[in-house]
């Protein structure tokens, strides 16, 4: 099944005030009456009418599993007699029947035994036959290679126990306004994905957090404490001087418990994070249909820009575009090998130039040609790793750049910053820098995983003004998905 992640339409792309829209449709809907919980009901309420909305979810996605291992058993089932009646298996044993062979051979082999013994002509035709056995050997295993390229890491998500992740994920895409029948069991596996790959931010951050709430309403002394905690988990200067600002300034009307506490700086991080995102115009980046879309990937050595472009690739295709990817990489040793490899899990073609320290820009003409003669809707143009200090390999940039308007002066055309969330502000120095040298046009931010900085993502979002595309929390090809603000910091202020 294919489902789009490039027009995820049926959640709200900017919920920055959800819960209370959802009190009204609820009612509207006979099939799960209590599926958005209203955010004026009482915590206790609110926490029944998620489980309640997560089992019924469950039992939908359940459902539909089974519905779909028995549509698989059935479509396995039918073609199964129809190659039984063929009687091609059965030919193919009798010229390789045993006992035809063996009188020619007692016929032919004492006929050329010059000078040999019985003893010695039975053994030459008992190695024979081994010779004959071991060649039918190799010869089977052909037949069992047919199913090995469904790769393990490439299989579709399967339903798993009604536990944690899924009751959190589920109630992240209820406060969204997502009802019953629009629930996947993509989205699912993703959310519960990211909640486990921000893990290591998540133990640094919340529960500090929350020991600094603490029971009682907030203090000028716990805001104090709460801007270490923020800049220790690289949210910038810049971010957290505007939410403690508004924290303050809120603090000042009114007197704030820590659970509305905790649920105004949500709704602070996602501001943050959804400025530059509406400044772009482009609330979910996604290849234009009837087009032809060139995403460039920049950034330094070593922070993931070609498993990125591999696993966009393999999303691409499974939303169900036509996608093309261009290796020109040349410079760095395996990288297009390590690009081919990539484009066989996805099947996708990969336009390469075989030659040693070929130009980039060569690459890029030749991807764009194909592209353009294939009506392709996608192309992605995997680049040097290149310091932001050197200024000759950033004009290699601007050079592919001039050879995709050249080619292509109606193509869409995004500059994609792959970041390194374990570099904190590092990589925000590097937006900063790539920003100005390479036109960006967006961010994505890699190993979220295996990382405590997870708040780089604010700094990057406040200070570099870049909106963020696309996450990546895990190693697997699936572990890459378009950037959502609401989800991004409900799982990072996960309890």
């Amino acid at each position: 099944m294919v489902y789009d992640w490039f027009n995820r339409s049926a959640a709200p792309q900017n919920p920055q005030d959800p819960q209370p829209e959802q009190a009204a449709e609820p009612p509207a809907q006979d099939e799960a009456p209590a599926a958005p919980t209203p955010a004026a009901a009482e915590p206790s309420d609110i926490d029944q009418d998620a489980l309640d909305w997560a089992r019924q979810a469950y039992a939908r996605l359940k459902a539909q599993q089974e519905a779909q291992k028995q549509e698989a058993a059935a479509a396995a089932a039918d073609p199964q007699p129809e190659p039984a009646p063929q009687a091609e298996p059965t030919p193919e044993p009798e010229p390789v029947v045993a006992p035809e062979p063996d009188p020619v051979q007692a016929v032919q082999t004492p006929e050329p035994a010059t000078g040999l013994s019985l003893l010695e002509q039975a053994a030459a035709q008992r190695a024979q036959r081994q010779q004959e056995q071991l060649e039918r050997a190799i010869e089977t295993p052909a037949a069992p290679v047919e199913p090995t390229p469904a790769a393990t890491d490439e299989a579709a998500p399967s339903l798993g126990d009604f536990d944690e992740d899924f009751t959190w994920s589920a109630e992240v895409l209820a406060a969204q306004g997502r009802q019953l029948s629009d629930i996947s069991l993509e989205e699912i596996d993703w959310l519960g994905r990211l909640r486990r790959g921000m893990e290591k931010t998540r133990q640094g951050f919340v529960t500090q957090l929350l020991d600094t709430l603490g029971d009682d309403p907030l203090t000028p002394e716990v805001l104090d404490d709460l801007e270490s905690l923020l800049l220790r988990a690289d949210v910038g200067v810049q971010a957290t001087d505007q939410v403690l600002e508004a924290l303050r300034k809120r603090l000042n009307e009114e007197v704030v418990e820590p659970e509305e506490g905790i649920r105004f700086l949500k709704d602070q991080l996602k501001g943050l994070l959804d400025q530059p995102i509406k400044a772009s115009g482009t609330a979910l980046l996604a290849p234009e249909r009837g087009r032809l879309n060139v995403w460039l990937m920049v950034g330094v050595n070593g922070v993931g820009k070609t498993t990125t472009l591999g696993k966009l690739a393999n999303l691409a295709i499974r939303s169900g575009y036509s996608c093309l990817i261009a290796a020109a990489d040349t410079f760095r040793a395996a990288a297009v090998q390590q690009v081919q490899v990539w484009g066989e899990r996805s099947g996708v073609t990969v336009v390469s130039n075989p030659s040693a320290n070929a130009d980039p820009a060569a690459v890029v003409y030749d991807a764009i040609g194909a592209a353009q003669a294939k009506g392709t809707d996608l192309v992605l143009v995997d680049t040097a790793g290149r310091l932001q200090t050197k200024h000759n390999l950033m004009e290699e940039l601007t050079k592919v750049r001039r050879i995709v308007d050249k080619l292509a002066p109606d193509a869409e055309v995004q500059s994609l910053l792959v970041l390194d969330a374990s570099q904190g502000q590092n990589g925000l120095k590097q937006a900063m820098a790539f920003a100005q040298a390479a036109g960006l046009t967006g961010v994505v931010l890699t190993k979220l995983d295996g990382s405590s900085r997870g708040g780089v993502a604010l700094a990057v979002s406040s200070e570099a003004g870049l909106p963020i595309r696309f996450i990546g929390a895990g190693e697997g090809i699936r572990d890459l998905r378009p950037f959502n603000s609401f989800e991004f910091v409900e799982a990072l202020l996960a309890k």
